[in-house]
Parts: structure tokens; sequence; C-alpha cells
């Protein structure tokens, strides 16, 4: 029996709000993302959705058939990438999961962008919620400020709202995480909360945010 394969969403904080690469991989997801983090785009790839099923090169080849009949959305005729929104190819991805028997589908995006639960608030809820993104005035860190990468110590500066300078290039950062995490500590999907693994003056960005989250309340 052939063996399952992916068909992935990928974004990139480099392309515009409405850009996607949608393509195929026999591999794990976060293994294809990181091959083609290259010269040919300044910043990591951000894997947004996937789905699991053996008719992954059917199901690539549909979707890509769908969103070219909708419109002219190929960014380039003959490369993967659609000038779509992530949430509407993953619409349409879910409608074709529907006719498969085997089709599972990990929106990768909400794992890393739920918002705070209450313990009485049922999971549903909370997954409807979804916490705006992370910016460093949120948290009263000020452009300049030298904040740090937990795990592996180094020390990187605030640069704008969301983005560091390291060596010279700048990053968001989820997609830091994604570069630098050692290979030891990676997890499987290869989607990083970034605020989850940088700190100020020893506290964790994501732990401050949530003390004035609930401040606010």
């Amino acid at each position: 029996m052939k063996e399952a394969g992916y068909v992935y969403i990928l974004t990139n904080p480099s392309f515009k709000e409405d850009w996607v690469k949608i393509g195929k991989t026999a591999r794990e997801v976060n293994v294809r993302s990181k091959e083609l983090d290259n010269t040919a785009v300044p910043l990591p790839f951000e894997i947004y959705a996937t789905l699991k099923t053996r008719k992954y090169e059917e199901v690539e080849f549909l979707i890509h058939r769908i969103i070219d009949r909708l419109t002219d959305l190929r960014i380039r005729q003959g490369r993967e990438f659609f000038n779509v929104s992530p949430a509407k190819a993953l619409d349409i991805l879910k409608d074709i999961s529907k006719t498969l028997d085997d089709a599972v589908i990990d929106e990768v995006y909400l794992k890393t962008n739920n918002a705070l639960c209450d313990d009485e608030e049922s999971q549903l809820t909370c997954e409807k919620k979804q916490r705006p993104r992370f910016k460093f005035s949120m948290v009263n860190i000020p452009i300049g400020a030298t904040i740090t990468f937990v795990p592996t110590g180094l020390d990187v500066k605030v640069v704008d709202e969301d983005h560091v300078e390291y060596e010279g290039r700048i990053y968001k950062l989820s997609p830091f995480v994604g570069t630098f995490m050692p290979e030891d500590k990676r997890n499987t999907s290869g989607a990083y909360q970034g605020a989850k693994y940088f700190a100020y003056k020893g506290e964790i960005l994501d732990d401050l945010r949530t003390k004035i989250e609930r401040a606010t309340k």
C-alpha cells in the first residue's frame, strides 16, 4: 500500500499577506520547509496547515486546479505560489479532505496562535479566539533592547515592533526559532510560537504578555 504523504500550505513573513505556497511532500513537512529556506527567500517559511493522506499527489493537483479555475491567482505559472489567503486555501483543502477516507488535517497556525483560555471555557470557544500577533510594545520592550534566545543563550537586538537583528540579518521571532533551534530541541511540526523562546531581563516574553493580559481583563 502506498505510504501517506502531505499537502502543505506555507506562508512567509517576507511575502504579501495573501501569498501562500501550496505543495506536496512524502516526508515530514518541517523537513521540506527547511529545504525551501534558501537565498531565494529572505526569511524561513512557516507552516500554516497540512493534510496527510495516501492521495497527497492527487490532492495537490486538485487544489492547484481549483484555485486556477477560480481566477488567475497563481503568481507565476508552473510554480506553487498563489495570491490567495491562507484561510481560503485551507478551506479548499478541507473541502477536498471530505472526499477522502484517510485525510488528517493539521491546522498548525491555530496551535501556535490560540488565545488564553480560562479554566471554565470550552476548548472549542478557546480555539475560536486568537491573540493578535506578538509585538514588543505589548510587553513594554523598547526598540534597541537586547533579548535572549533561551535554548542557546544567543542575544539579539530588537529593531522594530516584531523584528530582531542577529549577525546583520533581520528576523521575526518564530522564523528565528525555526532557524536556530538546536536539533535535539525541535518539535515535530517545525512551527514555533516565538515569544515562548525569548526572554527579557530573565523573563519569558510570552509570560510577560500573559501577565499584562490578565492584569487588564
